[in-house]
């Protein structure tokens, strides 16, 4: 998109009202309604009041589920990502978690319900399939952060694949 072209290396899955990590876990709403949409469209959402992430819809129309893009290499437009990423200290940095893979991109809110065939932003399948492991959801407070949902994706070695952190419960005083 906009001349950045990523390999995606992590991913993790949601899957609708059954998963208690996902944003559908309580139904639909109006920050969700993507989620509900047709496959193949782009569902973002504003996290920690300062951050945009980026899903992949999943399911036919009426289902939700995504999958979260955590983390990627760019292997084209490497200069566009370092003008729009001026913190990162490495090419590995550039969109190492979601947040940052959404501003090596340039996604931005706006594009929610983008279609993923078309134009501005493409999502194509790899030529090879490339080995992977998987594991607890990072950062995914509760039930839907633990071993029972072993939905994080990743490509085991791989640089740009953020760390895993485990959610911390939250102290009440």
């Amino acid at each position: 998109m906009d001349g950045v072209t990523l390999r995606i290396t992590e991913v993790e899955a949601y899957l609708g009202e059954v998963d208690p990590g996902s944003h559908a876990f309580r139904g639909p709403g109006k920050r969700n309604a993507v989620m509900y949409g047709p496959a193949g469209r782009l569902y973002t959402y504003f996290t920690y009041g300062m951050h945009v992430c980026a899903n992949v819809v999943c399911s036919p129309p009426g289902v939700a589920s995504a999958v979260l893009l955590r983390a990627g290499e760019v292997v084209d437009g490497i200069d566009i990502a370092r003008m729009r990423r001026t913190t990162s200290r490495t090419d590995a940095d550039l969109a190492r978690g979601p947040a940052r893979l959404c501003v090596a991109l340039g996604i931005t809110l706006d594009d929610g319900g983008a279609d993923l065939a078309g134009p501005r932003i493409r999502l194509e399948p790899p030529t090879e399939p490339s080995p992977y492991e998987t594991g607890p959801r990072t950062g995914v407070s509760g039930p839907g952060g633990t071993d029972e949902y072993p939905w994080r994706f990743w490509i085991p070695g791989d640089p740009t694949v953020s760390p895993y952190k485990a959610s911390v419960p939250k102290r009440r005083y």
